[in-house]
Order: C-alpha cells, then sequence, then structure tokens
C-alpha cells in the first residue's frame, strides 16, 4: 500500500525537506507518494535528486500554489506554503485521506504502518495534542478552544473525503481571514475542526516542550509519565521554535544526524551556517556533547523560570 504524503517547501528549504523525508525511508515501512505544494519551481536537478533518495520508495508530483491564497492574511514569520494544507481536500480530489508533514521534523515513528492501520471515521484529522503551559493556555481559550485539546498541525491525518463533503477547506480560509492568530492556519484549524478530531500517541509529533524536563509536568498532565519516556526514546522530533541548522536547540545532534546521511549530491546544494557546523562536529565528541547538553539545559531553566 502506498501511502500519500504532502509536505511544502520552496528551493531554498530543499536540504531541510530532503532531510525529513530521508529520516521518514530510514523509520517507515511501504512506498509514499509524495505531493509536493511549492510557491517556486523546484529545479529538475533538486527533483531529480529527491528521486534517487527514494530509491524507488517515493514518487513525487509538485502541485504549484503562486497566488492560491489571496486574500488570507500571511504572518510575515511564515511562509504562504504553510497554509497550503488547507486546501488539500479540493487540490487532491481522487484521495479519501493523506498524512500532511511539515519539513522541519525528524521521523521516528512508522508513518506507513499509522496510515494503514487508522480509521478516521466522520473526524476530519487525526492530530497529536500539545501539553498546554501555562502562559499559552490564555491564547487557546481566547480562540474559544478547550487548552488541553488544542493540537499542532505539523503532523495531520486527514480526512479529505469528510473535509469536502462539509466544505471544510471554506470555513478554514475564511477563519484565516483575520490578522490576529498568532499561528494562522494552526490556529484556524484548531477552531474550524474542534470536536471533529482523533487523538494520536504524542510521538508522532513531538514539539520542542516535550523534550524539555522543565515542562515535564504539563506533559504528563496531558498523558503519562510512560508516554514521556517513549516520546524521549522515539518520538519524532518536530522543531518548532528555532531550527537545528540555526541554533543550538532541543535534540541538536538528531537532525544533524540525519543531514550527515544524506548523499552528497543532496548536501552540496547548500552551505551549513558556519557556527552550527562547527558546533556539530564538536559535539559529536561524547565529553564535549555532555557538556553543551548540560548548558543548554541550564540556559532553558532561566529562561523559562
Amino acid at each position: 500500500m502506498t501511502t500519500p504524503l504532502a509536505i511544502a517547501f520552496t528551493p531554498n528549504y530543499f536540504v531541510p525537506a530532503a532531510t525529513t523525508l530521508k529520516s521518514l525511508l530510514d523509520a517507515s515501512t511501504g512506498d509514499f507518494r509524495v505531493i509536493c505544494l511549492v510557491t517556486e519551481e523546484i529545479p529538475r536537478r533538486m527533483q531529480d535528486k529527491l528521486t534517487a533518495l527514494g530509491g524507488g520508495r517515493l514518487s513525487f508530483e509538485y502541485i504549484p500554489l503562486k497566488g492560491r491564497l489571496e486574500g488570507l492574511y500571511i504572518d510575515p514569520r511564515y511562509t504562504e506554503a504553510a497554509s497550503f494544507r488547507l486546501l488539500l481536500p479540493e487540490l487532491l480530489p481522487e484521495l479519501d485521506s493523506i498524512v500532511y508533514l511539515d519539513c522541519d521534523i525528524v521521523v521516528r515513528q512508522d508513518i506507513g504502518a499509522l496510515y494503514r492501520d487508522i480509521r478516521l471515521g466522520d473526524n476530519y484529522l487525526a492530530v497529536v495534542f500539545e501539553a498546554p503551559i501555562e502562559q499559552q493556555a490564555e491564547r487557546f481559550r481566547a480562540l474559544g478552544c478547550d487548552p488541553n485539546r488544542y493540537f499542532n498541525s505539523g503532523f495531520l491525518v486527514m480526512n479529505l473525503a469528510q473535509m469536502r463533503a462539509e466544505k471544510v477547506s471554506e470555513r478554514l480560509l475564511e477563519a484565516c481571514r483575520v490578522p490576529y492568530l498568532e499561528f494562522p492556519d494552526q490556529d484556524a484549524l484548531n477552531q474550524v475542526c474542534q470536536g471533529r478530531v482523533l487523538p494520536l500517541s504524542p510521538v508522532y509529533d513531538s514539539i520542542r516542550t516535550f523534550f524539555i524536563r522543565k515542562y515535564k509536568p504539563d506533559f504528563v498532565r496531558q498523558y503519562s509519565e510512560a508516554l514521556w519516556g517513549e516520546v524521549q526514546r522515539s518520538g519524532s522530533i518536530h522543531y518548532t521554535g528555532g531550527k537545528p541548522w540555526n541554533l543550538f536547540t532541543v535534540r541538536f545532534a538528531d537532525w544533524w544526524r540525519v543531514y550527515d546521511s544524506l548523499p552528497e549530491e543532496i548536501r552540496c546544494e547548500w552551505t551549513p551556517p558556519a557556527g552550527m557546523y562547527r558546533l556539530w562536529k564538536v559535539y559529536r565528541i561524547p565529553v564535549f556533547g555532555r557538556i553543551l547538553d548540560s548548558v543548554r539545559a541550564v540556559k532553558q531553566h532561566l529562561q523559562t523560570s
């Protein structure tokens, strides 16, 4: 069974996208039909390199969507491509369901198996709920959402057939036509789809706070002590906030290990920030890695105290 998968990226995000796809191949079984939502043409050489990376397990389609979101509020911190997932029910009328994946994720779960086994029923989405920290809860309530049922939109299994039948894309686009949403497409998905989502284990979309010990009590209240341990061991790492190629962030090394495993013909498309790449080379020496992790943990604790 081939799993349909949607991603959105631009040429300057080619290597992060390839890193996510490499981690997907390493962690998952089966083949994937990868639908790429793009605002700029992906050069043919890059397309060929992605095909070669797949080794026969990935087939690619590129859907140009520049200008398709006119009139929508796009927060300047994010690209237009981030909102293209809202259009998937209408863009892909031949598909009943699809997996959507952000390109700042290291996949460590079998996404092919999840897709084969999942039963969405009449839910619009399968999602991972965040574990809200105190300062987030009020914002979620202001959106009209239950703070304990607010989900991250970087990993979704989407029930395209149900969403088409109930014209959900129209409602999502209308919800986005306001300038006050902090995370426009994610907030709109939470507002429109609430009550019609199937919860997934947090291992499928382990966001930044799931890896910071200070926030463990918030996580355990939402999930459990056992799932905290499972996330640390094998949760798919979603680099919400700072990216590991720009910042010494949580699970920094996991991203760079996958990057190092990419073929040279893909890595040569990008010059990594010199400071972060040098830091990664130092980090690979075990004693220095432990020291750097300890320094980062102390800094994070001070920043969030």
